[in-house]
């Protein structure tokens, strides 16, 4: 066997996640990296930067660098310098507001312009799943869009981690040809169990507190 053979290939793939504001981009992205939940909104203005490195092939080391854009750039002069050079794209709207679903639409078109010579891989990304009492979209509407546009889709929850590391990895895996095994799908369809703290409790001790998110431009995880 030669040393080639044996060699590990270092991948890096870009990938967007873009959609309106508060439809839980920068919490499904803290949750996959960080696997933490923030309850508190903070609005991503322009963008934001995380980097995930994932097993998906003994032959190939990937890491995702993983685009936060903010909703408020679309139709923006900047969008197209966030978008350039991505390899996926995760199109994220609220199942509890159909606004931001229609607005995808959009988004989709504005960013199939920006790259017309590279094929991009796009997912649709159903995020807040969790409330599923509160949808206003429902799942026909969902699967006819994703139908039309030959995208995966996916139905995910920020808060408790329903299927969030499934949409990042199944991506990730077409774009480089990969077929995911059953083990490692059903190890990215995974739900954190969240720890209901009363307001009696919550003063005993720091450890019952819902962990703060840490907002930076960059960050690493293994």
């Amino acid at each position: 066997m030669s040393d080639s053979e044996d060699e590990t290939e270092d991948i890096m793939l870009k990938i967007v996640v873009i959609g309106d504001g508060a439809s839980g981009k920068t919490s499904l992205i803290t949750r996959y990296t960080q696997d933490q939940f923030g309850k508190q909104y903070d609005q991503t203005v322009g963008l934001d930067f995380f980097l995930k490195r994932i097993d998906l092939s003994d032959k190939k080391n990937v890491t995702l660098k993983i685009w936060d854009i903010g909703g408020q750039t679309l139709g923006g002069n900047m969008l197209d310098k966030y978008v350039y050079g991505a390899d996926g794209v995760l199109l994220v709207y609220d199942i509890t507001n159909h606004r931001s679903f229609e607005n995808l639409e959009d988004w989709y078109d504005a960013v199939s312009k920006m790259c017309p010579d590279k094929k991009l891989h796009f997912a649709l990304v159903a995020n807040k799943s969790d409330l599923e009492h509160m949808r206003k979209v429902t799942r026909d509407k969902h699967n006819t869009f994703a139908k039309k546009n030959e995208f995966a889709s996916h139905y995910v929850s920020a808060k408790t981690g329903e299927s969030v590391p499934l949409c990042f990895k199944a991506l990730a895996a077409e774009i480089l040809g990969i077929k995911l095994s059953r083990v490692q799908t059903e190890q990215a369809h995974r739900i954190v169990t969240a720890e209901i703290v009363s307001s009696n409790s919550a003063s005993v001790g720091k450890t019952a507190a819902i962990p703060t998110k840490q907002k930076s431009s960059f960050c690493m995880l293994q």
